[in-house]
Protein backbone atom coordinates (compact mmCIF):
# COMPACT_ATOMS: atom_id res chain seq x y z
CA UNK A 1 0.00 0.00 0.00
CA UNK A 2 1.35 3.08 -1.11
CA UNK A 3 0.41 6.19 1.53
CA UNK A 4 1.11 9.46 1.48
CA UNK A 5 0.85 12.18 4.51
CA UNK A 6 0.13 15.63 4.80
CA UNK A 7 1.23 17.25 7.67
CA UNK A 8 2.00 20.68 8.65
CA UNK A 9 3.56 20.58 12.29
CA UNK A 10 4.26 18.14 15.48
CA UNK A 11 1.05 16.61 15.64
CA UNK A 12 1.60 15.05 11.84
CA UNK A 13 5.26 14.66 12.37
CA UNK A 14 5.05 12.31 15.26
CA UNK A 15 2.00 10.39 13.70
CA UNK A 16 4.48 9.90 10.79
CA UNK A 17 7.26 8.87 12.84
CA UNK A 18 5.49 6.33 14.62
CA UNK A 19 3.93 4.81 11.81
CA UNK A 20 7.05 4.90 9.74
CA UNK A 21 9.15 3.10 12.60
CA UNK A 22 6.59 0.87 13.03
CA UNK A 23 6.73 0.02 9.14
CA UNK A 24 10.48 -0.18 9.19
CA UNK A 25 10.88 -2.59 11.88
CA UNK A 26 7.77 -4.74 10.70
CA UNK A 27 6.60 -4.89 14.09
CA UNK A 28 3.25 -2.44 14.40
CA UNK A 29 2.80 -2.68 10.33
CA UNK A 30 3.65 -4.26 6.69
CA UNK A 31 7.35 -3.75 5.69
CA UNK A 32 5.92 -3.47 2.29
CA UNK A 33 4.20 0.08 2.76
CA UNK A 34 5.59 3.28 0.78
CA UNK A 35 4.75 5.90 3.10
CA UNK A 36 5.74 9.10 1.91
CA UNK A 37 5.18 12.57 3.39
CA UNK A 38 3.91 15.92 1.71
CA UNK A 39 4.19 18.82 4.18
CA UNK A 40 1.57 21.40 3.65
CA UNK A 41 1.74 24.90 3.95
CA UNK A 42 2.04 25.78 7.86
CA UNK A 43 -0.31 28.97 7.01
CA UNK A 44 -3.29 29.00 4.40
CA UNK A 45 -6.00 31.41 4.14
CA UNK A 46 -9.98 30.53 5.93
CA UNK A 47 -10.90 30.22 2.06
CA UNK A 48 -8.87 28.33 -0.72
CA UNK A 49 -10.39 29.34 -3.83
CA UNK A 50 -7.49 27.87 -6.33
CA UNK A 51 -6.00 24.88 -4.54
CA UNK A 52 -3.44 24.56 -6.99
CA UNK A 53 -1.80 27.79 -5.84
CA UNK A 54 -0.79 25.65 -2.33
CA UNK A 55 0.49 22.56 -3.97
CA UNK A 56 3.23 20.98 -5.44
CA UNK A 57 3.94 20.79 -9.26
CA UNK A 58 3.41 16.94 -8.50
CA UNK A 59 2.74 14.13 -5.79
CA UNK A 60 3.97 10.97 -6.03
CA UNK A 61 0.93 8.15 -6.77
CA UNK A 62 -0.65 6.54 -3.52
CA UNK A 63 -3.36 4.60 -2.84
CA UNK A 64 -4.17 6.10 1.02
CA UNK A 65 -4.34 9.81 2.13
CA UNK A 66 -3.36 10.69 5.60
CA UNK A 67 -4.63 13.93 6.07
CA UNK A 68 -3.02 15.25 9.14
CA UNK A 69 -3.07 18.79 9.13
CA UNK A 70 -3.09 21.70 11.48
CA UNK A 71 -5.32 23.97 9.73
CA UNK A 72 -8.43 23.59 8.02
CA UNK A 73 -7.24 24.56 4.71
CA UNK A 74 -5.62 20.91 4.46
CA UNK A 75 -8.76 19.46 4.49
CA UNK A 76 -9.11 21.89 1.82
CA UNK A 77 -6.68 20.80 -0.08
CA UNK A 78 -7.32 17.34 0.01
CA UNK A 79 -10.01 16.54 -2.66
CA UNK A 80 -7.52 17.51 -5.28
CA UNK A 81 -4.27 15.81 -3.33
CA UNK A 82 -6.35 12.93 -4.60
CA UNK A 83 -7.41 13.71 -7.74
CA UNK A 84 -3.26 14.44 -8.02
CA UNK A 85 -1.93 10.92 -6.68
CA UNK A 86 -5.21 8.53 -7.89
CA UNK A 87 -5.61 7.83 -3.94
CA UNK A 88 -8.84 6.15 -3.15
CA UNK A 89 -9.26 6.22 0.22
CA UNK A 90 -8.69 9.56 2.53
CA UNK A 91 -8.26 9.80 6.99
CA UNK A 92 -8.97 12.96 7.95
CA UNK A 93 -8.97 13.08 12.33
CA UNK A 94 -10.70 15.34 14.01
CA UNK A 95 -8.32 15.62 16.93
CA UNK A 96 -9.49 19.31 17.28
CA UNK A 97 -12.01 20.92 16.62
CA UNK A 98 -10.76 24.12 14.89
CA UNK A 99 -8.60 21.58 12.44
CA UNK A 100 -11.35 20.13 10.73
CA UNK A 101 -14.96 21.41 12.14
CA UNK A 102 -17.86 18.86 11.98
CA UNK A 103 -19.54 21.16 8.56
CA UNK A 104 -15.86 21.42 7.22
CA UNK A 105 -15.49 17.29 7.68
CA UNK A 106 -19.42 16.62 6.32
CA UNK A 107 -18.27 18.60 3.33
CA UNK A 108 -14.94 16.45 2.77
CA UNK A 109 -16.58 13.13 3.08
CA UNK A 110 -19.12 14.30 0.40
CA UNK A 111 -16.78 15.98 -2.38
CA UNK A 112 -14.37 13.11 -2.27
CA UNK A 113 -17.37 10.47 -2.18
CA UNK A 114 -18.44 12.05 -5.57
CA UNK A 115 -15.17 11.75 -6.59
CA UNK A 116 -15.63 7.69 -5.72
CA UNK A 117 -13.06 8.22 -2.63
CA UNK A 118 -14.07 7.05 0.65
CA UNK A 119 -13.14 9.43 3.47
CA UNK A 120 -13.28 8.81 7.19
CA UNK A 121 -13.32 11.44 9.91
CA UNK A 122 -13.01 9.85 12.83
CA UNK A 123 -13.33 11.64 16.34
CA UNK A 124 -10.87 11.48 17.78
CA UNK A 125 -8.16 9.58 15.36
CA UNK A 126 -7.58 6.74 17.85
CA UNK A 127 -11.81 5.65 17.67
CA UNK A 128 -11.22 3.93 14.04
CA UNK A 129 -11.60 0.43 13.21
CA UNK A 130 -11.78 -1.64 10.27
CA UNK A 131 -15.08 -0.79 10.10
CA UNK A 132 -16.42 1.56 12.20
CA UNK A 133 -15.16 5.22 13.70
CA UNK A 134 -16.79 7.87 16.46
CA UNK A 135 -18.49 10.71 14.53
CA UNK A 136 -19.73 12.72 17.50
CA UNK A 137 -21.12 10.49 20.24
CA UNK A 138 -22.12 8.14 17.70
CA UNK A 139 -20.50 5.34 15.47
CA UNK A 140 -20.21 5.44 11.80
CA UNK A 141 -19.25 2.23 9.71
CA UNK A 142 -17.65 2.70 6.26
CA UNK A 143 -16.40 0.27 3.38
CA UNK A 144 -12.88 0.50 2.67
CA UNK A 145 -10.41 -1.93 2.08
CA UNK A 146 -7.75 0.15 1.75
CA UNK A 147 -8.79 2.00 5.05
CA UNK A 148 -9.48 -1.29 6.78
CA UNK A 149 -6.11 -2.47 6.00
CA UNK A 150 -4.75 0.00 7.74
CA UNK A 151 -6.71 -0.07 10.74
CA UNK A 152 -5.74 -3.26 11.44
CA UNK A 153 -2.43 -1.70 12.30
CA UNK A 154 -3.38 2.03 13.70
CA UNK A 155 -6.60 3.01 15.03
CA UNK A 156 -8.30 1.88 18.30
CA UNK A 157 -5.52 0.75 20.86
CA UNK A 158 -6.35 -2.89 21.45
CA UNK A 159 -4.02 -5.33 24.03
CA UNK A 160 -3.67 -8.95 25.28
CA UNK A 161 -2.46 -8.31 28.52
CA UNK A 162 -1.04 -11.36 30.59
CA UNK A 163 -1.89 -10.87 34.25
CA UNK A 164 0.26 -12.85 37.09
CA UNK A 165 -2.90 -15.03 38.73
CA UNK A 166 -1.20 -15.65 41.86
CA UNK A 167 -0.11 -11.51 42.43
CA UNK A 168 -2.78 -10.02 39.90
CA UNK A 169 0.00 -8.04 38.86
CA UNK A 170 0.58 -7.55 34.81
CA UNK A 171 3.60 -9.49 33.43
CA UNK A 172 2.84 -8.89 29.60
CA UNK A 173 0.89 -6.27 27.65
CA UNK A 174 1.00 -7.04 23.50
CA UNK A 175 -0.23 -3.98 21.70
CA UNK A 176 -2.61 -5.86 18.97
CA UNK A 177 -3.53 -2.51 17.35
CA UNK A 178 -1.28 0.96 18.04
CA UNK A 179 -2.82 4.40 18.89
CA UNK A 180 -1.43 6.78 15.43
CA UNK A 181 0.50 8.20 17.79
CA UNK A 182 2.52 5.06 19.25
CA UNK A 183 0.73 6.00 22.75
CA UNK A 184 -0.81 2.63 22.73
CA UNK A 185 2.92 1.17 23.07
CA UNK A 186 4.22 3.44 25.24
CA UNK A 187 1.43 2.98 27.64
CA UNK A 188 1.98 -1.28 27.43
CA UNK A 189 5.60 -0.93 28.51
CA UNK A 190 3.87 1.37 31.95
CA UNK A 191 1.48 -1.26 32.34
CA UNK A 192 4.02 -3.95 33.29
CA UNK A 193 4.28 -4.81 37.06
CA UNK A 194 1.11 -2.60 37.81
CA UNK A 195 -1.70 -4.42 39.62
CA UNK A 196 -4.72 -5.29 37.74
CA UNK A 197 -6.72 -3.31 40.20
CA UNK A 198 -4.96 0.14 39.29
CA UNK A 199 -4.53 -0.67 35.68
CA UNK A 200 -7.12 1.38 33.99
CA UNK A 201 -6.36 4.81 36.31
CA UNK A 202 -2.32 3.95 35.79
CA UNK A 203 -3.24 3.55 31.77
CA UNK A 204 -5.08 7.04 31.64
CA UNK A 205 -2.07 8.64 33.57
CA UNK A 206 0.22 7.05 30.76
CA UNK A 207 -2.18 8.65 28.04
CA UNK A 208 -1.98 11.86 29.62
CA UNK A 209 1.77 12.53 30.20
CA UNK A 210 2.63 10.80 26.89
CA UNK A 211 1.09 13.03 25.89
CA UNK A 212 -1.78 12.66 23.75
CA UNK A 213 -2.65 15.70 21.11
CA UNK A 214 -5.98 15.78 20.98
CA UNK A 215 -7.95 19.03 21.98
CA UNK A 216 -7.52 19.73 25.54
CA UNK A 217 -10.98 22.43 25.25
CA UNK A 218 -14.03 21.28 25.59
CA UNK A 219 -15.83 19.79 22.87
CA UNK A 220 -19.42 20.49 22.13
CA UNK A 221 -20.31 16.70 20.68
CA UNK A 222 -18.91 15.12 23.94
CA UNK A 223 -19.20 17.51 26.68
CA UNK A 224 -15.62 16.71 27.47
CA UNK A 225 -12.46 17.32 25.87
CA UNK A 226 -11.00 15.06 22.88
CA UNK A 227 -8.06 14.36 24.91
CA UNK A 228 -10.35 12.62 28.21
CA UNK A 229 -12.07 11.29 24.82
CA UNK A 230 -9.42 9.43 23.46
CA UNK A 231 -8.32 7.96 27.12
CA UNK A 232 -11.36 6.64 28.05
CA UNK A 233 -11.12 4.41 24.69
CA UNK A 234 -7.87 3.56 25.98
CA UNK A 235 -8.89 2.74 29.62
CA UNK A 236 -11.92 1.19 28.40
CA UNK A 237 -9.69 -1.62 26.12
CA UNK A 238 -7.40 -2.35 29.37
CA UNK A 239 -10.27 -2.34 31.52
CA UNK A 240 -11.81 -5.15 29.35
CA UNK A 241 -8.96 -7.11 29.31
CA UNK A 242 -7.73 -7.02 33.52
CA UNK A 243 -11.52 -7.35 34.60
CA UNK A 244 -11.21 -10.81 35.32
CA UNK A 245 -8.24 -10.49 37.42
CA UNK A 246 -9.45 -7.14 39.68
CA UNK A 247 -10.37 -7.92 42.73
CA UNK A 248 -14.06 -7.91 44.09
CA UNK A 249 -15.18 -6.24 47.40
CA UNK A 250 -18.53 -6.53 49.07
CA UNK A 251 -19.95 -4.78 50.71
CA UNK A 252 -22.43 -6.41 53.92
CA UNK A 253 -24.93 -3.53 55.25
CA UNK A 254 -24.81 -3.11 58.98
CA UNK A 255 -27.40 -4.68 61.02
CA UNK A 256 -29.61 -3.35 63.49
Amino acid sequence: MRVLAIITGEYGQRHVDNICAAVADAEGGPADWQVEVWRAPAVLPPVIDYPEDYLPESLSPADLILAFGEHRGVAELAPEVARMTGARAVIAPVDREEWLPRGLARQLRGWLADMGVVCVTPKPLCSLTETHYNVRRYQEAYSSPLISEFARYFGRPEFRITVDPRTRTITEVAVLRDAFCGCARHVAQGLVGISADDAEQEAGLLHHHYPCLAGMGKDVDFNDTLMHVSGNILKDRVGEQVRPHKRVRYIVPGGS
